[in-house]
């Protein structure tokens, strides 16, 4: 994937780019891995500290998670603007692994997925707000 920032976006805009998963047939539920590549090479270790994040949608976002579990359901990784960068995840059960890259080491382990170890659902792609996203080559693979 590749993110860029749209023409428009203020400051503070971090390029987010993710993918959703186990999203429910309403469109009401859904967990999700997404980047913030303007974080990734940050002068400020804070901010790469949050280039990557898991949330779960309704319940579990993303400044709820921080509060409650600081540095649990986020992690650094190096990334850029404009650079396309390979992720491959892995759910199984309660657990994500996110792999950036072709790294043979994840970059963000989950162990407790919010919605649980046996739900199901469909795959989304998602591009933040004043963002331009781009997707390539995308596999699916149930094991």
């Amino acid at each position: 994937m590749l993110s860029r920032l749209a023409k428009n976006a203020p400051e503070w805009a971090r390029g987010f780019i993710g993918v959703a998963f186990r999203i429910d047939e309403r469109n009401t539920k859904f967990e999700s891995i997404y980047l913030r590549p303007t974080n990734g090479r940050a002068d400020d270790q804070i901010r790469r500290n949050h280039s990557i994040q898991y949330f779960s949608f309704p319940d579990y976002k993303f400044d709820r998670l921080r509060k409650e579990s600081p540095e649990k359901y986020e992690s650094y990784a190096d990334m850029g603007l404009n650079e396309w960068i390979t992720i491959k995840i892995v759910v199984q059960g309660p657990t994500v692994r996110l792999f950036l890259n072709n790294n043979d080491q994840p970059s963000l382990i989950v162990n407790d997925l919010k919605l649980g170890e046996n739900n199901s659902g469909a795959i989304g792609l998602w591009v933040g707000n004043w963002t331009e996203g781009y997707f390539r080559d995308l596999k699916v693979i149930k094991q």
